[in-house]
């Protein structure tokens, strides 16, 4: 019995004692290896704009093009689209009927804010206005149905692209608080009366009072729709404009004036897309 407990106790002292808890908190965790970090070396190449504006900003020597140094993408998309759009200007500017605006006959003065035009005229103590905006003024190409084979030297040329407005008409007479506005437009087909011998290139669609030196007009004041009105009214009402000057004459000369514009401001349109494009 004591020979044993002697053996156990020898055997005990050679081995190893185990390490205890708190000897294995103090270990060090196991190394392991750690990622490349891109966003550093990113925001240090990006001179302060963080790592994603260095992302995002373009290389010079990238196949979708490089910054001038405008903040802008320049590619070679764009160079073929400046290229396009000089052509285009070129050739717009060689078919440009007029060079400065044409003058409408009878008196009328012209004043012109963007793709809006007013013509003003005076007449025994009453104040004539005419006004009209450019815009969506270019009616839709419509293709014949079933078009026939033409030789090639029979083919039609492409008909002149003109620009016809809808206008209004405004009527003010001295000492009055009322303005009389007749809204007017071009139809697709000449709008006349059996038996007459012209017929009315432009039509009035609606008439109505509006207060005078407002610029806000009132929905509540009642508006006249000439759709359903007496042929009779309607016709007094086509010769009250006549006899201030807007006739058929006039809708004529304020369609060359109205295209002109237009075309005027496609070709500045175009100049301004190029400049942009261009990053000029």
């Amino acid at each position: 019995m004591l020979l044993a407990r002697a053996l156990r106790a020898a055997a005990a002292a050679v081995r190893p004692a185990p390490p205890s808890s708190r000897a294995l908190s103090f270990l060090p965790p196991r190394a392991l290896p750690q990622p490349p970090v891109p966003a550093r070396s990113l925001w240090q190449r990006s001179d302060g704009g963080g790592w994603r504006a260095a992302l995002l900003r373009p290389r010079r020597d990238s196949a979708g093009g490089a910054s001038c140094g405008c903040g802008g993408l320049h590619t070679d998309g764009d160079k073929a689209f400046a290229q396009f759009l000089t052509d285009e200007i070129k050739e717009e500017r060689k078919i440009q009927k007029h060079k400065a605006l044409p003058k409408v006959s009878g008196g009328w003065e012209l004043e012109v804010h963007g793709t809006e035009a007013r013509l003003l005229r005076r007449v025994a103590g009453e104040k004539i206005t005419v006004t009209f905006n450019i815009n969506n003024s270019i009616p839709p190409a419509v293709d014949d149905e079933g078009p026939e084979e033409q030789k090639p030297d029979e083919q039609e040329e492409e008909p002149d692209i003109t620009s016809t407005p809808n206008f209004v008409v405004e009527v003010v007479k001295d000492d009055t608080k009322q303005t009389l506005v007749l809204d007017c437009h071009y139809p697709e087909d000449e709008v006349g009366h059996e038996g007459e011998e012209e017929s009315d290139i432009f039509t009035i669609r609606e008439v109505s009072f509006q207060p005078t030196g407002e610029s806000d007009w009132k929905d509540t004041n009642y508006t006249l729709n000439t759709e359903s009105l007496d042929w009779a009214l309607y016709d007094h009402l086509m010769d009250f404009l006549a006899d201030r000057g807007v006739d058929n004459t006039f809708a004529d000369e304020l369609i060359e004036l109205s295209t002109a514009l237009e075309h005027q401001e496609y070709i500045k349109f175009l100049e301004d897309l190029k400049s942009f494009v261009k990053c000029q």
